[in-house]
């Protein structure tokens, strides 16, 4: 069952996201994409283990070869050392130009299988099918594909469209809690961006009410996507206008590197990175104060964390590996008030290091 359809539209783009239940309703999307060789299903052994099953019932009917690749899971793994292996199977899988990727899985298999099919014959045809989460509202919406390298998260990336996004909610069922974190602090991302209903409904509810089917959780998807579309189709490579949802980065891949991607999932990096951001913004940009207050009870309320205990100096260390980093400048999104972001701010060491260290000591 079709729960909701957002659409992605510009230039030479133009495609769906749609939310279902279940894979039912996939094999009739795929069929309008004509001219396909065959699929190639890239995704986590875990993941595989919960619903491949399915999405093979589902898609069987069409008659078309299917290929199966597995990836190692975890943040760690989107390394370029980890492409190589996986062309190989391409080839050996018989892949060509006409063949079609299914990504299944969450951030780390869109991204990773985003860029395989970005770079392979210079660009084959890729599904977006995200079973996170975070996946649904944010990675596998725009374009962004990218791996890792040592010293740095997405160092080596593109911008690729997909042919379509396809999220099976029922999937979230699956969920650990520190996975749907991950999803909520980008929702509240978007919220703090956006303001408007995503704001309102995420404080006026808490963890408790977001279930795999729940309204709520509708909600907090089809209008992270809506917002994020908005900002895509007015800027895809983030020449302008898309850095805004770089929101909360900064601090959030410099916490992931200092450590080893293992303390925090992607999500809980990014929820520690936005009270940063908040606090050079009531500094910097005059934010309110009073929407820092209420965006550390929506955190608690939610579950996310909000400081870390990392050396400051240690995380400011590795921000200067990060992507908006210009002549060793640091660059900032921050806020004015809720739903009106500035972006391409420079920050001094100093004034980041005493913003992390008045987070270190919020109770």
């Amino acid at each position: 069952m079709l729960l909701s359809a957002e659409r992605i539209k510009f230039g030479n783009t133009d495609y769906n996201i749609l939310l279902h239940e279940d894979f039912r309703g996939l094999s009739e999307e795929l069929a309008k994409f004509p001219g396909v060789s065959r699929y190639i299903v890239i995704t986590e052994k875990k993941i595989a283990s919960l619903f491949l099953k399915d999405l093979l019932k589902e898609i069987s009917g069409l008659k078309i070869e299917i290929h199966i690749i597995y990836i190692p899971g975890k943040e760690k793994n989107k390394h370029i050392d980890k492409l190589k292996k996986t062309y190989h199977e391409l080839l050996t899988a018989g892949a060509d130009r006409k063949s079609v990727i299914l990504a299944l899985g969450g951030g780390v298999v869109g991204d990773y299988a985003g860029f395989v099919a970005a770079t392979f014959l210079r660009g084959i045809r890729f599904i977006q099918i995200p079973t996170t989460l975070l996946a649904c509202v944010d990675s596998s919406v725009g374009g962004k594909v990218a791996v890792n390298l040592d010293r740095g998260k997405n160092m080596v990336g593109a911008f690729y469209q997909p042919l379509l996004v396809y999220a099976p909610l029922f999937a979230l069922g699956t969920l650990p809690k520190k996975e749907w974190r991950c999803g909520l602090a980008e929702v509240l991302k978007h919220s703090l961006l956006s303001g408007g209903t995503l704001f309102e409904v995420m404080k006026n509810h808490s963890f408790s009410d977001v279930t795999a089917l729940s309204e709520i959780t509708r909600i907090f998807i089809s209008e992270s996507v809506r917002y994020k579309a908005s900002v895509v189709a007015e800027d895809e490579k983030e020449t302008g206008k898309r850095a805004v949802l770089n929101l909360g980065h900064t601090t959030a891949h410099a916490i992931e590197s200092a450590t080893n991607y293992e303390k925090y999932s992607h999500g809980e990096a990014v929820s520690i990175g936005l009270v940063t951001a908040l606090f050079l913004s009531v500094e910097k940009e005059g934010l309110p104060s009073p929407v820092l207050d209420i965006a550390i009870e929506i955190m608690k309320k939610y579950t996310l964390p909000f400081r870390d205990q990392t050396r400051p100096e240690k995380i400011i260390r590795h921000m200067q590996h990060d992507k908006k980093t210009e002549n060793r400048i640091l660059k900032f999104v921050l806020l004015k008030k809720v739903g009106e972001p500035t972006w391409g701010n420079a920050i001094s060491e100093m004034e980041i290091l005493e913003a992390l260290n008045k987070q270190a000591k919020l109770a």
